[in-house]
Protein backbone atom coordinates (compact mmCIF):
# COMPACT_ATOMS: atom_id res chain seq x y z
CA UNK A 1 0.00 0.00 0.00
CA UNK A 2 2.62 2.73 0.53
CA UNK A 3 3.83 4.75 -2.64
CA UNK A 4 7.19 3.98 -4.47
CA UNK A 5 9.15 5.70 -6.99
CA UNK A 6 7.51 5.49 -10.59
CA UNK A 7 9.59 2.64 -12.62
CA UNK A 8 10.87 4.15 -16.11
CA UNK A 9 11.84 2.39 -19.27
CA UNK A 10 15.67 2.68 -19.49
CA UNK A 11 15.73 2.41 -23.15
CA UNK A 12 15.32 6.16 -24.01
CA UNK A 13 18.34 8.75 -22.53
CA UNK A 14 16.28 11.54 -21.34
CA UNK A 15 16.28 14.62 -22.93
CA UNK A 16 17.97 17.43 -20.84
CA UNK A 17 15.78 20.31 -20.89
CA UNK A 18 17.01 23.99 -21.46
CA UNK A 19 18.43 25.34 -18.20
CA UNK A 20 15.75 27.24 -17.23
CA UNK A 21 16.13 27.25 -13.50
CA UNK A 22 19.95 27.42 -13.17
CA UNK A 23 20.98 30.79 -14.58
CA UNK A 24 23.48 32.47 -12.15
CA UNK A 25 21.24 34.86 -10.29
CA UNK A 26 19.71 31.74 -9.35
CA UNK A 27 22.57 30.04 -8.08
CA UNK A 28 22.38 31.37 -4.93
CA UNK A 29 18.94 29.96 -4.07
CA UNK A 30 19.44 26.29 -5.48
CA UNK A 31 23.11 25.28 -4.56
CA UNK A 32 22.44 23.90 -1.43
CA UNK A 33 20.08 20.93 -3.30
CA UNK A 34 21.01 19.00 -6.10
CA UNK A 35 18.68 19.53 -8.89
CA UNK A 36 15.13 18.02 -7.89
CA UNK A 37 14.52 15.11 -10.54
CA UNK A 38 11.17 12.64 -11.27
CA UNK A 39 13.17 9.37 -9.95
CA UNK A 40 13.76 11.28 -6.65
CA UNK A 41 10.54 12.66 -5.88
CA UNK A 42 9.87 12.03 -1.73
CA UNK A 43 7.79 9.13 -2.30
CA UNK A 44 6.94 7.63 1.39
CA UNK A 45 3.38 9.42 1.47
CA UNK A 46 2.08 7.21 4.27
CA UNK A 47 4.39 9.18 6.91
CA UNK A 48 3.56 9.40 10.47
CA UNK A 49 2.88 12.78 11.48
CA UNK A 50 4.42 12.53 15.23
CA UNK A 51 8.07 12.65 13.90
CA UNK A 52 10.18 15.44 14.99
CA UNK A 53 9.47 18.28 12.45
CA UNK A 54 12.65 19.47 10.82
CA UNK A 55 13.79 22.89 11.58
CA UNK A 56 14.53 25.97 9.44
CA UNK A 57 16.48 29.30 9.20
CA UNK A 58 14.38 32.06 7.88
CA UNK A 59 16.50 32.91 5.66
CA UNK A 60 16.65 29.69 4.30
CA UNK A 61 15.51 27.79 1.04
CA UNK A 62 12.14 26.55 1.84
CA UNK A 63 12.96 22.25 1.24
CA UNK A 64 9.87 19.64 -0.20
CA UNK A 65 10.42 18.24 2.85
CA UNK A 66 10.05 20.76 4.97
CA UNK A 67 6.94 21.75 3.55
CA UNK A 68 5.31 18.52 3.15
CA UNK A 69 6.00 17.59 7.16
CA UNK A 70 4.99 21.24 7.95
CA UNK A 71 1.93 20.34 6.43
CA UNK A 72 1.11 16.94 7.77
CA UNK A 73 1.14 18.56 11.10
CA UNK A 74 -1.10 21.54 10.82
CA UNK A 75 -3.20 20.77 7.86
CA UNK A 76 -6.68 20.46 9.66
CA UNK A 77 -8.19 17.52 7.68
CA UNK A 78 -6.00 15.22 9.01
CA UNK A 79 -6.88 16.05 12.54
CA UNK A 80 -10.38 15.24 11.50
CA UNK A 81 -9.45 12.02 10.07
CA UNK A 82 -8.00 11.31 13.62
CA UNK A 83 -10.99 12.08 15.01
CA UNK A 84 -13.01 9.77 12.87
CA UNK A 85 -11.04 7.21 13.75
CA UNK A 86 -11.06 7.80 17.32
CA UNK A 87 -15.38 7.72 16.60
CA UNK A 88 -15.24 4.31 15.22
CA UNK A 89 -12.68 2.84 18.29
CA UNK A 90 -15.47 4.08 20.26
CA UNK A 91 -18.29 2.87 18.34
CA UNK A 92 -16.94 -0.81 18.01
CA UNK A 93 -15.98 -0.65 21.95
CA UNK A 94 -19.83 0.33 22.41
CA UNK A 95 -20.69 -2.16 20.25
CA UNK A 96 -19.47 -4.89 22.68
CA UNK A 97 -20.69 -4.16 25.67
CA UNK A 98 -23.71 -6.45 27.09
CA UNK A 99 -26.78 -5.04 28.71
CA UNK A 100 -26.85 -3.49 31.97
CA UNK A 101 -28.36 -5.63 34.71
CA UNK A 102 -31.68 -4.36 35.96
CA UNK A 103 -33.10 -3.96 39.66
CA UNK A 104 -36.37 -2.49 40.91
CA UNK A 105 -38.82 -2.87 43.38
CA UNK A 106 -41.23 -6.06 43.56
CA UNK A 107 -44.27 -5.59 45.11
CA UNK A 108 -47.49 -8.38 45.27
CA UNK A 109 -51.01 -8.68 47.16
CA UNK A 110 -50.70 -4.28 47.53
CA UNK A 111 -53.65 -2.78 48.82
CA UNK A 112 -54.57 -5.14 51.81
CA UNK A 113 -53.57 -2.94 54.72
CA UNK A 114 -50.26 -4.92 55.01
CA UNK A 115 -51.76 -8.34 55.86
CA UNK A 116 -51.23 -10.27 52.73
CA UNK A 117 -48.42 -8.03 51.11
CA UNK A 118 -45.29 -9.73 49.15
CA UNK A 119 -42.97 -7.20 49.32
CA UNK A 120 -38.80 -7.47 48.01
CA UNK A 121 -36.48 -6.73 45.13
CA UNK A 122 -35.81 -8.36 41.90
CA UNK A 123 -33.02 -8.25 39.58
CA UNK A 124 -32.58 -8.70 35.99
CA UNK A 125 -30.10 -9.31 33.30
CA UNK A 126 -30.56 -9.89 29.62
CA UNK A 127 -27.93 -12.35 28.12
CA UNK A 128 -26.64 -11.60 24.80
CA UNK A 129 -26.80 -15.13 22.42
CA UNK A 130 -25.00 -16.49 19.14
CA UNK A 131 -22.00 -14.00 19.45
CA UNK A 132 -23.91 -11.36 18.25
CA UNK A 133 -22.14 -9.24 20.30
CA UNK A 134 -18.54 -10.54 18.74
CA UNK A 135 -19.89 -10.08 15.66
CA UNK A 136 -21.03 -6.76 15.82
CA UNK A 137 -17.72 -5.72 17.23
CA UNK A 138 -16.53 -7.64 13.73
CA UNK A 139 -18.43 -5.02 11.49
CA UNK A 140 -17.26 -1.84 13.48
CA UNK A 141 -13.55 -3.42 12.89
CA UNK A 142 -14.08 -2.97 9.43
CA UNK A 143 -15.03 0.49 9.92
CA UNK A 144 -11.97 1.52 11.93
CA UNK A 145 -9.71 -0.17 8.69
CA UNK A 146 -11.88 1.61 6.41
CA UNK A 147 -11.05 4.78 8.75
CA UNK A 148 -7.79 4.28 9.36
CA UNK A 149 -6.80 3.80 5.65
CA UNK A 150 -8.71 6.81 5.23
CA UNK A 151 -6.26 9.15 7.21
CA UNK A 152 -3.55 7.21 4.90
CA UNK A 153 -5.78 8.61 1.99
CA UNK A 154 -5.63 12.16 3.19
CA UNK A 155 -1.71 12.04 4.01
CA UNK A 156 -1.00 11.39 0.26
CA UNK A 157 -3.56 14.05 -0.78
CA UNK A 158 -2.33 16.38 1.42
CA UNK A 159 1.58 15.81 0.57
CA UNK A 160 0.67 15.40 -3.38
CA UNK A 161 -0.98 18.62 -2.82
CA UNK A 162 1.78 20.35 -1.72
CA UNK A 163 4.10 18.69 -4.26
CA UNK A 164 1.80 20.07 -6.87
CA UNK A 165 1.89 23.58 -5.20
CA UNK A 166 5.50 23.51 -4.56
CA UNK A 167 6.12 22.65 -8.39
CA UNK A 168 3.48 25.42 -9.30
CA UNK A 169 5.64 28.00 -7.73
CA UNK A 170 8.79 27.11 -9.30
CA UNK A 171 6.93 27.36 -12.54
CA UNK A 172 5.67 30.51 -11.43
CA UNK A 173 8.72 32.20 -10.25
CA UNK A 174 10.44 30.92 -13.56
CA UNK A 175 7.27 32.83 -15.43
CA UNK A 176 7.99 35.68 -13.34
CA UNK A 177 11.70 35.48 -14.17
CA UNK A 178 11.68 35.12 -18.09
CA UNK A 179 8.65 37.66 -18.30
CA UNK A 180 11.49 40.04 -16.69
CA UNK A 181 14.11 39.17 -19.11
CA UNK A 182 11.87 40.11 -22.52
CA UNK A 183 10.90 43.36 -20.13
CA UNK A 184 14.65 43.72 -20.01
CA UNK A 185 14.88 42.15 -24.14
CA UNK A 186 12.16 45.12 -25.15
CA UNK A 187 14.00 47.90 -23.18
CA UNK A 188 16.89 47.25 -25.48
CA UNK A 189 15.11 47.55 -28.57
CA UNK A 190 13.36 50.45 -27.26
CA UNK A 191 16.75 51.86 -27.12
CA UNK A 192 18.24 50.23 -30.11
CA UNK A 193 15.09 51.69 -31.94
CA UNK A 194 16.22 55.58 -30.73
CA UNK A 195 19.51 55.29 -31.40
CA UNK A 196 18.92 54.26 -34.74
CA UNK A 197 16.34 57.05 -35.07
CA UNK A 198 19.32 59.68 -33.95
CA UNK A 199 21.23 58.13 -36.79
CA UNK A 200 18.11 58.64 -39.35
CA UNK A 201 18.21 55.13 -39.99
CA UNK A 202 14.85 53.93 -38.95
CA UNK A 203 11.54 55.99 -38.58
CA UNK A 204 9.36 56.83 -35.80
CA UNK A 205 6.76 54.10 -36.49
CA UNK A 206 9.85 51.82 -35.47
CA UNK A 207 10.34 53.60 -32.23
CA UNK A 208 6.40 53.40 -31.30
CA UNK A 209 6.85 49.79 -32.27
CA UNK A 210 9.64 49.09 -30.00
CA UNK A 211 7.31 51.18 -27.17
CA UNK A 212 4.85 49.03 -27.58
CA UNK A 213 6.15 45.58 -27.56
CA UNK A 214 8.09 46.92 -24.18
CA UNK A 215 4.48 47.86 -22.73
CA UNK A 216 2.77 44.95 -23.81
CA UNK A 217 5.94 42.79 -21.86
CA UNK A 218 5.93 44.69 -18.95
CA UNK A 219 1.82 43.93 -18.54
CA UNK A 220 2.84 39.97 -19.09
CA UNK A 221 5.19 40.43 -16.17
CA UNK A 222 2.40 41.88 -14.23
CA UNK A 223 0.23 39.27 -15.00
CA UNK A 224 2.91 36.32 -13.99
CA UNK A 225 3.77 38.73 -10.91
CA UNK A 226 -0.20 38.23 -10.19
CA UNK A 227 0.37 34.15 -10.93
CA UNK A 228 3.14 33.65 -8.51
CA UNK A 229 1.38 35.64 -5.78
CA UNK A 230 -1.71 32.92 -5.96
CA UNK A 231 0.21 29.58 -6.20
CA UNK A 232 1.90 30.98 -2.76
CA UNK A 233 -1.47 31.08 -1.22
CA UNK A 234 -2.81 27.94 -2.89
CA UNK A 235 0.16 26.30 -1.49
CA UNK A 236 -0.15 28.21 1.52
CA UNK A 237 -3.45 27.09 2.18
CA UNK A 238 -2.65 23.47 1.94
CA UNK A 239 -0.25 23.59 4.26
CA UNK A 240 -2.21 24.90 7.12
CA UNK A 241 -0.27 27.48 7.66
CA UNK A 242 -1.59 30.98 7.14
CA UNK A 243 0.74 33.39 8.63
CA UNK A 244 3.60 31.32 6.94
CA UNK A 245 6.66 33.48 5.70
CA UNK A 246 7.37 33.31 1.60
CA UNK A 247 11.07 32.33 0.99
CA UNK A 248 13.10 31.03 -1.93
CA UNK A 249 12.25 27.49 -2.58
CA UNK A 250 15.24 24.58 -2.98
CA UNK A 251 14.55 23.04 -6.37
CA UNK A 252 14.32 22.99 -10.04
CA UNK A 253 11.96 22.12 -12.65
CA UNK A 254 14.37 21.92 -15.76
CA UNK A 255 15.62 18.66 -15.07
CA UNK A 256 15.80 15.51 -16.81
CA UNK A 257 12.47 13.87 -18.54
CA UNK A 258 12.01 10.26 -17.58
CA UNK A 259 10.13 7.82 -20.14
CA UNK A 260 7.19 6.25 -18.20
CA UNK A 261 5.59 2.61 -18.97
CA UNK A 262 2.26 2.85 -18.98
CA UNK A 263 1.46 -0.78 -18.17
CA UNK A 264 3.58 -1.09 -15.32
CA UNK A 265 1.98 2.06 -14.29
CA UNK A 266 -1.63 0.23 -14.42
CA UNK A 267 -0.33 -2.31 -12.85
CA UNK A 268 1.33 -0.33 -9.35
CA UNK A 269 -2.18 1.37 -9.27
CA UNK A 270 -4.23 -1.44 -8.92
CA UNK A 271 -1.99 -2.99 -6.34
CA UNK A 272 -1.23 0.06 -4.14
CA UNK A 273 -4.07 2.57 -4.38
CA UNK A 274 -5.70 2.86 -0.76
CA UNK A 275 -9.18 3.41 -2.67
CA UNK A 276 -9.09 -0.02 -3.63
CA UNK A 277 -8.17 -1.11 -0.43
CA UNK A 278 -11.33 1.11 1.57
CA UNK A 279 -13.79 -0.58 -1.40
CA UNK A 280 -12.28 -3.94 -0.52
CA UNK A 281 -12.92 -3.22 3.67
CA UNK A 282 -16.31 -2.30 2.52
CA UNK A 283 -17.09 -6.16 1.39
CA UNK A 284 -15.25 -7.51 3.71
CA UNK A 285 -18.10 -5.17 6.32
CA UNK A 286 -20.96 -5.69 4.37
CA UNK A 287 -19.83 -9.65 4.81
CA UNK A 288 -19.49 -9.14 8.31
CA UNK A 289 -22.93 -7.50 8.51
CA UNK A 290 -24.52 -10.58 6.81
CA UNK A 291 -23.06 -12.94 9.82
CA UNK A 292 -24.42 -10.26 11.89
CA UNK A 293 -28.02 -9.90 10.44
CA UNK A 294 -27.97 -14.16 10.41
CA UNK A 295 -27.17 -14.25 13.87
CA UNK A 296 -29.79 -11.24 15.12
CA UNK A 297 -32.83 -14.26 15.17
CA UNK A 298 -30.72 -16.51 17.72
CA UNK A 299 -33.31 -15.62 20.83
CA UNK A 300 -31.28 -13.68 23.48
CA UNK A 301 -32.42 -15.09 27.72
CA UNK A 302 -34.21 -12.43 29.85
CA UNK A 303 -33.16 -13.76 33.43
CA UNK A 304 -35.44 -12.05 36.87
CA UNK A 305 -34.88 -13.40 40.32
CA UNK A 306 -36.80 -11.55 43.01
CA UNK A 307 -36.60 -11.66 47.21
CA UNK A 308 -39.76 -10.84 49.04
CA UNK A 309 -41.04 -11.15 52.02
CA UNK A 310 -44.72 -12.14 52.60
CA UNK A 311 -46.77 -10.91 55.58
CA UNK A 312 -49.23 -13.19 55.83
CA UNK A 313 -46.69 -15.62 56.88
CA UNK A 314 -43.88 -13.96 57.74
CA UNK A 315 -41.58 -15.33 55.31
CA UNK A 316 -39.47 -14.84 52.53
CA UNK A 317 -40.34 -15.82 48.74
CA UNK A 318 -38.11 -16.18 46.03
CA UNK A 319 -38.93 -15.89 42.71
CA UNK A 320 -37.10 -16.87 39.25
CA UNK A 321 -38.37 -16.23 35.68
CA UNK A 322 -36.82 -17.22 32.34
CA UNK A 323 -37.72 -15.92 29.15
CA UNK A 324 -36.87 -15.78 25.77
CA UNK A 325 -38.55 -15.10 22.39
CA UNK A 326 -39.62 -17.56 19.41
CA UNK A 327 -38.20 -16.19 16.03
CA UNK A 328 -41.24 -17.76 14.42
CA UNK A 329 -42.48 -14.63 12.43
CA UNK A 330 -39.68 -12.41 12.65
CA UNK A 331 -36.65 -14.02 11.52
CA UNK A 332 -35.09 -10.80 10.67
CA UNK A 333 -35.79 -11.48 6.93
CA UNK A 334 -35.58 -8.39 5.56
CA UNK A 335 -32.23 -7.47 7.26
CA UNK A 336 -30.41 -10.24 5.82
CA UNK A 337 -31.44 -9.70 2.38
CA UNK A 338 -30.71 -5.97 3.05
CA UNK A 339 -26.66 -7.40 4.23
CA UNK A 340 -26.65 -9.32 1.50
CA UNK A 341 -27.51 -6.70 -1.43
CA UNK A 342 -24.84 -4.91 0.51
CA UNK A 343 -22.30 -7.27 -0.24
CA UNK A 344 -23.15 -7.32 -4.11
CA UNK A 345 -22.89 -3.46 -4.25
CA UNK A 346 -19.96 -3.14 -2.19
CA UNK A 347 -18.35 -5.78 -4.57
CA UNK A 348 -19.35 -3.85 -7.80
CA UNK A 349 -18.02 -0.93 -6.19
CA UNK A 350 -14.36 -2.59 -5.99
CA UNK A 351 -15.43 -3.02 -10.19
CA UNK A 352 -16.39 1.03 -10.25
CA UNK A 353 -13.22 1.69 -8.37
CA UNK A 354 -10.86 -0.23 -10.64
CA UNK A 355 -12.21 1.18 -13.65
CA UNK A 356 -12.13 5.10 -12.48
CA UNK A 357 -8.46 4.94 -11.42
CA UNK A 358 -7.93 3.35 -15.34
CA UNK A 359 -10.00 6.32 -16.62
CA UNK A 360 -8.38 8.96 -13.96
CA UNK A 361 -4.57 7.37 -14.73
CA UNK A 362 -5.55 7.38 -18.57
CA UNK A 363 -6.18 10.97 -18.29
CA UNK A 364 -3.35 12.05 -16.55
CA UNK A 365 -0.84 9.86 -18.67
CA UNK A 366 -2.47 11.76 -21.73
CA UNK A 367 -1.19 15.06 -20.14
CA UNK A 368 1.88 13.59 -18.96
CA UNK A 369 2.70 12.06 -23.11
CA UNK A 370 1.88 15.72 -24.54
CA UNK A 371 3.79 17.50 -22.37
CA UNK A 372 6.59 15.01 -22.14
CA UNK A 373 6.71 15.27 -25.79
CA UNK A 374 6.55 19.14 -25.87
CA UNK A 375 9.89 19.23 -23.42
CA UNK A 376 11.46 17.38 -25.65
CA UNK A 377 10.60 19.41 -28.62
CA UNK A 378 11.58 22.97 -26.93
CA UNK A 379 14.51 21.57 -24.57
CA UNK A 380 16.74 18.96 -27.33
CA UNK A 381 19.62 20.11 -28.82
CA UNK A 382 18.42 22.14 -32.06
CA UNK A 383 15.19 22.09 -30.45
CA UNK A 384 12.64 24.91 -31.05
CA UNK A 385 13.79 26.98 -27.87
CA UNK A 386 17.61 26.94 -28.96
CA UNK A 387 16.49 27.82 -32.46
CA UNK A 388 14.33 30.97 -31.15
CA UNK A 389 17.24 32.15 -29.39
CA UNK A 390 19.59 31.48 -31.97
CA UNK A 391 17.50 33.64 -34.44
CA UNK A 392 16.56 36.48 -31.74
CA UNK A 393 20.66 36.89 -31.77
CA UNK A 394 20.86 36.97 -35.12
CA UNK A 395 18.01 39.09 -35.58
CA UNK A 396 19.02 41.82 -33.26
CA UNK A 397 22.68 41.80 -35.00
CA UNK A 398 21.38 42.28 -38.45
CA UNK A 399 18.65 45.20 -37.25
CA UNK A 400 21.26 46.89 -35.46
CA UNK A 401 23.55 46.77 -38.88
CA UNK A 402 20.85 48.03 -40.59
CA UNK A 403 20.17 44.98 -42.57
CA UNK A 404 16.50 44.27 -41.71
CA UNK A 405 13.66 46.08 -40.84
CA UNK A 406 12.14 46.35 -37.23
CA UNK A 407 9.49 44.41 -38.17
CA UNK A 408 12.01 41.50 -38.81
CA UNK A 409 12.65 42.25 -34.96
CA UNK A 410 9.61 42.29 -33.52
CA UNK A 411 8.72 39.19 -35.35
CA UNK A 412 11.65 37.49 -33.55
CA UNK A 413 11.62 39.01 -30.25
CA UNK A 414 7.78 37.75 -29.90
CA UNK A 415 8.50 34.01 -31.16
CA UNK A 416 11.38 33.94 -28.38
CA UNK A 417 9.03 35.08 -25.68
CA UNK A 418 6.16 32.98 -26.74
CA UNK A 419 8.60 29.83 -27.02
CA UNK A 420 9.65 30.40 -23.98
CA UNK A 421 6.60 31.03 -22.03
CA UNK A 422 5.27 27.23 -24.24
CA UNK A 423 8.55 25.42 -22.67
CA UNK A 424 8.00 26.58 -18.94
CA UNK A 425 4.27 26.19 -19.27
CA UNK A 426 5.08 22.40 -20.64
CA UNK A 427 7.71 21.86 -17.76
CA UNK A 428 4.76 22.96 -15.34
CA UNK A 429 2.36 20.55 -16.82
CA UNK A 430 5.01 17.44 -16.63
CA UNK A 431 5.69 18.36 -13.44
CA UNK A 432 1.82 18.26 -12.22
CA UNK A 433 1.53 15.15 -14.38
CA UNK A 434 4.64 13.32 -12.29
CA UNK A 435 3.18 14.67 -9.36
CA UNK A 436 -0.44 12.74 -9.66
CA UNK A 437 1.13 9.82 -11.01
CA UNK A 438 3.39 9.64 -8.13
CA UNK A 439 0.32 9.99 -5.96
CA UNK A 440 -1.48 7.45 -6.78
CA UNK A 441 -4.27 9.99 -8.33
CA UNK A 442 -4.83 11.30 -4.48
CA UNK A 443 -4.89 15.23 -4.68
CA UNK A 444 -7.72 18.35 -3.40
CA UNK A 445 -7.23 17.82 0.64
CA UNK A 446 -9.61 20.69 1.25
CA UNK A 447 -12.33 19.20 -0.58
CA UNK A 448 -15.50 18.04 1.22
CA UNK A 449 -15.76 14.32 1.73
CA UNK A 450 -18.31 11.97 3.36
CA UNK A 451 -15.95 9.38 4.78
Amino acid sequence: MHSRAVETEPQKEPVQPAAIAIKPDAAAVLKAEPAVVVSTVPTAPFQDVSVTLPQRQDDSPLTLDYLEQRALANNPTLAQARAWIQAARGKRLQAGLPPNTVIGFAGNEMGTGGEAEQLGVFVGQAFIRGDKLQLSQAVVSEEILAAETAELIQQQRVITDVRLGFYEVLVAEQQNKAARELVDLAGQAVAAAQALLEAQEVGRIDVMRAQIQLQSEQLSQKRASVRLTAAWSRLIATLGMPAVTRGPLQGQIGTAVPSFNSDRLVARLLDESPELVVARINVERARRAVERAVAEPIPDLDLQAALQHDNATNGAIANLQLSFPIPWRNRNQGAIQTARAEVVAAERVVERVELDLRQRLATVYQRYSKAHYEVEGYASDGGILAKAAEVLDLVRRGYEAGELTYADLIMAQRTYSQTKLAYINSLGKLWSAVVEIDGLLLKGNLQQRSE
